[in-house]
C-alpha cells in the first residue's frame, strides 16, 4: 500500500470558523472549513449550506526594513572624528 491511498482514506479534519455567520441561515459559530480535492470549501452544519473558498491570491508579507525585498549593498566610508580645540 503506499502513501497516497492511505491519505485518501483518512476522514477529513474540519476546523470550526470563530465567529463566522452562515450566508443562508445566520447561524453563528456553525462554519467548518476543510480541504477537498485541493480545493477549500466552508459549510454550515446547521442547515448544510455548503460552498467552495475561492481566494483571489496568497497574502503577501509587508515589506519592512527588516523583511526589505531588495537587499542594496551599503558602502561603508571611514569617518575621521575631529576633536575641538580647547580653549
Amino acid at each position: 500500500m503506499n502513501d497516497d491511498s492511505h491519505k485518501r482514506d483518512k476522514p477529513q479534519k474540519k476546523r470550526f470558523i470563530a465567529g463566522a455567520v452562515c450566508p443562508r441561515c445566520s447561524a453563528m459559530d456553525r462554519i467548518v472549513n476543510y480541504r477537498e480535492d485541493g480545493k477549500n470549501y466552508r459549510e454550515c452544519i446547521e442547515c448544510g449550506f455548503k460552498d467552495e473558498i475561492r481566494l483571489q491570491s496568497s497574502p503577501q508579507e509587508p515589506t519592512t526594513r527588516v523583511t526589505a525585498a531588495d537587499k542594496k549593498e551599503v558602502q561603508e566610508t571611514p569617518v575621521k572624528i575631529i576633536q575641538p580645540p580647547k580653549k
